[in-house]
């Protein structure tokens, strides 16, 4: 009797929308070979990870296990998919398998992290097969928000395994490749062990709606609307790209992209041969000469981030153009959760320009590349699989969709990131756990989530920052009394004085009652000067600074 395994094992999208990672295994325990589907990223907050550019997952426990990792295999271009390759891939180091649009946008990520482009490989569609050690994987295509979405086909020696990636019922979706029950249909005949599957949208009881039910509401408000139209959405929804600018042109304006990742997807779609009937469009300057009435700029920064085209335009200007009281601008997205803060000081901040904000709260300006429930349950009934695994998504929806799996008579478990699950027998398992977390893209360095940095810009968030300098001679004695310099609290103290100063003064006091002793170790030393800053600052304004303190000491030469 066999002794091998199959195994699956989240390091990131289970339990969250994005940073999406997921291991699967085959082999003796401990000795599995591996492939990881997706590696992707999300994006940060200012209450979470102030300053940080992205987040990744953390693939410490891959990259040690590195000499049995097969491959990368990527299901789509989405940035919770597809933005971790370039900037993990050193860590890692084996081929990155896609399709042809997604193969294009990978080599990009790789080139801008300064790894080898050529170590992407595309990939054709089914009946094209990867031979991966125990894997035998094919790529299936699925109705997504662009092109070339994937589902994979995952053979096993233990059985077939179907990943769904993200998808929608859609059969009419613009650009990419229809929803093809026939095709589902026929993959479920062929005996289906498990069915990894995509529960975004599990809470929605309504069935999806098809992209071109877009068009004519979006062509009357581009005909309504009396001044400069302003959409957005996500840089690389192309089909929703196409929807606006087509649109437009029916509408008699001309079209504008701003925002350096849609340009960058647009041409690589028209390179790829996908987007070949796409309309004519003008650059930023060539939109300043063109009527405010004639024009819809489509501006990247659906979710609110601060750098992107839309809140650059709600705070003023982006790239020599503005909005003015009479223009529209609308949300032609929907707004991942979390991100409401963010979205919400844009949609203010427009308001306050006289703007009209239109979102899709009338659901009549976007639909979701996601399956709804109703299109969740056509899914299961097509596929047919043994068990059903949810993936992609909150803990909430990953368990909503475990119980609609249950309701409906198969097994099935939720697997949050980490989590070790055994498919070997018929009834799925978990069987161990490994240490998972988060990785940060600060600047152009990557950071542990212990290394303590970000923890360290939270705390001074919220309590601000004190920073002491003290000089003593050859004897421990003090040249002159210690400086105070505060950043991110209020100037002034109690009864008029400047805190800077009661401070230096109660640190002057606490270095003249100091002994030998505590002059002398540096230690015991920074702990004094540390507790009378904190225990000041607390009396006098009531906060708990982050405090730094260099001592320097001249030393006899």
């Amino acid at each position: 009797m066999s002794n091998d395994r199959l195994i699956y094992i989240p390091l990131g999208g289970a339990g969250e929308v994005g940073m999406n990672a997921y291991v699967f295994g085959y082999g003796p325990k401990g000795r599995e070979r591996l492939i990881l589907v997706d590696l992707g990223v999300t994006f940060a907050d200012m209450d979470s990870s102030p300053g940080v550019d992205l987040i990744l997952p953390d693939t410490t426990w891959l990259e040690e296990r590195r000499d049995r990792l097969e491959a990368i295999i990527i299901t789509h271009a989405h940035e919770e998919h597809v933005g971790a390759v370039g900037l993990l891939w050193n860590r890692l180091q084996v081929p990155v398998y896609a399709r042809d649009f997604t193969a294009r946008i990978a080599r990009l990520k790789m080139q801008d992290a300064g790894q080898d482009p050529q170590q992407v490989i595309t990939v054709g569609k089914a009946p094209e097969a990867l031979e991966l050690g125990p894997f035998r994987v094919q790529f299936f295509p699925v109705a997504h928000s662009l092109p070339e979405a994937s589902g994979l086909i995952i053979d096993t020696p233990a059985g077939r395994v179907v990943h769904s990636g993200d998808f929608k019922a859609d059969e009419t979706p613009g650009v990419g490749e229809p929803h093809d029950p026939a095709l589902l249909a026929e993959i479920g005949r062929t005996g289906v062990k498990a069915l990894f599957c995509d529960s975004t949208n599990v809470m929605n009881e309504h069935a999806g709606r098809s992209e071109a039910t877009l068009n004519a509401p979006i062509a009357q408000l581009m005909r309504d609307a009396k001044g400069m139209v302003v959409a957005t959405t996500f840089a690389s929804n192309v089909a929703r790209l196409k929807t606006l600018a087509v649109a437009a042109q029916e509408a008699g304006r001309s079209v504008c992209l701003m925002g350096r990742a849609m340009l960058r997807m647009t041409q690589v779609a028209k390179e790829a041969g996908i987007l070949t009937d796409f309309p004519a469009t003008v650059s930023p300057e060539e939109a300043k000469s063109i009527p405010r009435e004639n024009l819809l700029l489509i501006v990247t920064g659906s979710q609110g981030e601060r750098r992107a085209a839309s809140a650059q335009l709600a705070r003023g200007n982006y790239m020599g153009l503005s909005m003015k009281e009479g223009d529209t601008f609308l949300f032609s997205s929907m707004t991942i959760p979390g991100n409401e803060r963010e979205v919400g000081r844009v949609v203010n901040a427009m308001s306050q320009m006289g703007v009209d904000v239109l979102d899709n709260s009338a659901r009549l300006y976007h639909v979701s590349g996601h399956a709804n429930r109703p299109d969740l349950v056509a899914m299961h009934d097509l596929i047919t699989p043994q068990m059903l695994i949810p993936i992609h998504g909150e803990h909430r929806m990953m368990r909503e969709h475990a119980k609609l799996a249950l309701s409906r008579g198969m097994r099935s478990v939720v697997v949050p990131n980490g989590s070790v699950l055994d498919l070997t027998d018929d009834q799925p398992g978990l069987v161990d756990e490994v240490p998972t977390g988060r990785i940060y893209l600060d600047g152009s360095r990557l950071i542990g989530a212990m290394d303590g940095i970000i923890r360290d810009r939270i705390r001074m968030a919220i309590g601000g920052h004190v920073f002491v300098t003290l000089i003593l001679d050859e004897e421990n004695e003090a040249l002159g009394a210690p400086w105070a310099e505060i950043a991110g609290l209020r100037a002034e103290a109690r009864g008029g004085k400047l805190l800077n100063e009661v401070i230096e003064a109660e640190l002057d006091e606490f270095v003249s009652r100091a002994g030998h002793k505590v002059l002398s170790d540096d230690d015991k030393l920074n702990d004094g000067l540390r507790r009378v800053v904190r225990q000041v600052v607390m009396e006098e304004i009531g906060k708990k600074p982050e405090v730094t303190i260099v001592v320097s000491r001249l030393m006899n030469d």
